[in-house]
């Protein structure tokens, strides 16, 4: 079955009774060549098993079931599960679980299913919901080598930005933090069924082994970061008081001991730099 073939998708979806609901942000891909480089990359180091989550009409699914031993795929629409059954028939090593992945037990799901298994996570998320699921895998400390994701082309540059950068911002340093990321293609509009209003890039984020930097307080340290990209514009020492959690007088001189002057914007610092400020604070 050709998935990536609009005329196909569109009697699959129309056999089934189904309908796009704006609600859920749903762009189903229709470009042939950007699927299986998504699925490359998802089982680049050898990896054995796949989450996929939000698969859709299943076009990724089936190009992640020709490379891993295993895919377990969440799915937050039940409206799909006729179209799935019908578009994964032909594979045997795809698993289909209907929820909703912020409240699913996604470490437990890999227990169960994996026992073990080299894990990477495989996503074509919907753009209002992209940077809580991101986070919500990275801070979950999942057993799992990578996340291959595509995103609003923005958010891409943003999120894969250098610390330190004038792109970065506090979904930066956070992403930067638990993991490498890096812009690997540009997806067009015209690549979706029906097709959004902006251009999209599948990103990698590569789990780091460790932190780039040792911190006593992570809730603590996003909080400060949240409220020092808070007010792009501003220096740290008001954007960082902001929230009233902290004095300016008390971030002048945390700056003062990280030898960082007090006009200095959030922006131009490093994750070092951040997580010295940070720790004068404490």
């Amino acid at each position: 079955m050709r998935l990536s073939d609009p005329k196909t998708i569109k009697e699959v979806l129309t056999k089934n009774g189904f309908q796009f609901k704006k609600s859920l942000g749903q762009n189903f891909l229709i470009n042939p060549s950007v699927c299986p480089k998504m699925a490359d990359n998802a089982v680049a180091n050898g990896e054995e098993a796949v989450i996929e989550i939000g698969p859709g009409i299943g076009v990724l699914t089936a190009e992640l079931a020709k490379r891993a031993k295993n895919v377990v795929c969440i799915e937050i629409d039940e409206r799909l599960r006729p179209v799935l059954s019908e578009t994964l028939a032909e594979f045997d090593n795809v698993e289909v679980i209907f929820g909703d992945c912020m409240k699913l037990d996604i470490a437990a799901i890999i227990e169960e299913r994996f026992k073990g298994k080299k894990v990477s996570v495989c996503a074509n998320l919907p753009y209002y919901i992209t940077s809580p699921i991101i986070m919500m895998l990275l801070e979950s400390r999942l057993p799992i080598t990578s996340v291959t994701v595509m995103v609003q082309k923005e958010a891409a540059d943003r999120i894969c930005a250098k610390v330190g950068s004038r792109e970065s911002g506090a979904v930066t340093v956070a992403v930067n933090y638990y993991c490498q990321p890096e812009v690997l293609f540009n997806v067009s509009r015209g690549s979706f069924m029906p097709p959004p209003n902006v251009d999209s890039s599948v990103i990698g984020l590569n789990i780091r082994p460790f932190p780039p930097v040792k911190l006593t307080d992570e809730k603590g340290f996003f909080r400060f970061v949240r409220s020092a990209f808070g007010q792009r514009r501003k220096t740290l020492v008001n954007s960082a008081s902001s929230d009233g959690r902290f004095t300016k007088d008390a971030v002048r001189q945390a700056l003062q001991e990280a030898n960082l002057p007090e006009t200095v914007r959030a922006e131009a610092l490093t994750m070092d730099e951040l997580a010295n400020v940070f720790s004068a604070l404490k």
